[in-house]
C-alpha cells in the first residue's frame, strides 16, 4: 500500500508492529534516513537496539548471502518486544530476495525496513510493497518539512516557541539541508536546557549556522548606522586579529549589497530581508531592515560604486598608501554618507 507524505509522517511516528514491513525511498539519502531513523526508533523503542531487536542488512551482503533478511524475520530474539530487520540501499537487483521474505512472513516476525533510492513506478521493489496488503511503501520528497513536522522537532526537543520565532525556525527549515536542520534543533533544545521561557527569536539567532559576513558584523553595523567614532577602534581590533583589508572591502561589499537588494524589493526591506539565503534572524534582521529603509537604493548605489573604487584601489600595482588606511578612509566616508540625505 502507498503511504501519502502525510500519512507518512504519522506513521513513522506511531508504527504498527502487525505490518510486514515499510519500504523508504527517494532522491535525498539523509531525508530517507532520517525518516528510517524515526520508524525504527519508534517501533522497536528506546532500548530496541541495545536488546539486539533490531538487525541491519546491506544490501551488498544480503546480494552474497540470500538468507540473511529470511533468518533475521525469523529469528526469536531475547528479549520480548517488536523486532525489525532492516536493509539499507536496496535495489531491485536484491528485490527477489526481498519479495521472497514478505512471502515468509508470519504474525510474530520481525517487520521488515528497506531503504532505497528513487524508484520508478515499474521497480520491482517499489511494486512489491505498493501491491501488498500488509506493507507500506512511502515516497520520500525533497519538499522542505511541514509545519507538522516541524512542530514534532520542537516537541521531541522538549521547547514551546513564541509566533515570532515560529517564523524563524520555519525559515531555517526551508534553508538547510534535513540533517542540519535537525542538529540546529537539537542545539537549541540544549541552548534551553533548563529554562522555561518559550522561544525567542534571538535564541534562533544563537544558534543557528551563520553566513560568514556575519563575522564582521559589529564593523558592518557601525558603518552602515554612521557610528564614525567606533570605526578606528575596532578596525584595529580586527587588525590585530588577522583580518585584511581586501577581506574588509569584500565583506562590507555583501552587506551593502544585500541591503541594496532590500531595499529594491517590490514588497519592501522587510520582505527583501526576510527572502534573503542564508536567512537572517532575531536583532540582526531588525538591524538589516531598518539600514535598508534607513539608507534607500540610491544612497546605496553611491555606497557600492565607493567600496568598488575603493577594491580596485587597494588591487592595483601604483598603491602606496596602506591598505589598512586606505579601508578606514573608505569606511569612514561611507558612514558620513549614510548620515548625509
Amino acid at each position: 500500500m502507498k503511504l501519502s507524505p502525510r500519512e507518512a509522517g504519522g506513521y513513522f511516528a506511531k508504527p504498527d508492529p502487525g505490518r510486514t514491513g515499510v519500504l523508504i525511498y527517494g532522491n535525498d539519502a539523509m531525508r530517507v534516513a532520517l525518516k528510517r531513523q524515526d520508524l525504527i526508533a519508534n517501533l522497536i523503542g528506546p532500548q530496541g537496539e541495545e536488546e539486539m531487536r533490531l538487525s541491519r542488512i546491506p544490501a551488498s551482503e544480503l546480494r552474497k548471502e540470500k538468507t540473511l533478511l529470511t533468518d533475521a524475520i525469523k529469528a526469536i530474539g531475547f528479549f520480548p518486544g517488536p523486532r525489525a530487520a532492516f536493509v539499507e540501499d536496496a535495489t531491485d537487483v536484491v528485490a527477489p530476495i526481498i519479495i521472497a521474505a514478505l512471502e515468509d512472513w508470519e504474525p510474530g516476525d520481525a517487520q521488515i525496513i528497506v531503504t532505497a533510492a528513487a524508484l520508478k513506478a515499474s521497480s520491482k521493489l517499489r511494486k512489491a510493497f505498493e501491491n501488498h496488503a500488509n506493507a507500506y511503501a512511502a515516497a520520500i520528497y525533497d519538499d522542505p518539512p511541514s509545519r507538522g513536522e516541524i512542530e514534532a522537532e520542537l516537541s521531541k526537543a522538549g521547547l514551546s516557541v513564541d509566533r515570532d520565532a515560529m517564523e524563524d525556525i520555519t525559515t531555517l527549515s526551508r534553508a538547510l539541508d534535513p540533517g542540519d536542520f535537525r542538529q540546529t534543533m537539537e542545539k537549541l533544545a540544549l541552548y534551553k536546557h533548563g529554562d522555561s521561557v518559550p522561544v525567542s527569536p534571538a535564541d534562533v539567532e544563537a544558534v543557528a549556522p551563520v553566513s560568514t559576513e556575519a563575522e564582521l558584523d559589529d564593523i558592518l553595523s557601525i558603518v552602515a548606522e554612521a557610528r564614525t567614532g567606533e570605526i578606528g577602534p575596532m578596525l584595529s581590533r580586527l587588525a590585530a586579529q588577522g583580518t585584511q583589508p581586501v577581506g574588509l572591502v569584500i565583506a562590507t561589499m555583501r552587506h551593502f549589497r544585500a541591503l541594496h537588494a532590500a531595499a529594491s524589493h517590490p514588497d519592501g526591506p522587510a520582505r527583501g530581508v526576510a527572502s534573503m539565503r542564508p536567512p537572517i534572524f532575531g536583532p540582526r534582521r531588525d538591524r538589516m531592515i531598518r539600514q535598508a529603509q534607513h539608507w534607500g537604493a540610491p544612497r546605496l548605489d553611491q555606497a557600492i560604486s565607493l567600496l568598488t573604487d575603493t577594491d580596485l584601489q587597494l588591487r592595483s600595482a601604483g598603491q602606496n598608501a596602506p591598505a589598512m588606511a586606505v579601508v578606514e578612509r573608505m569606511l569612514i566616508r561611507l558612514a558620513m554618507l549614510g548620515v548625509n540625505r
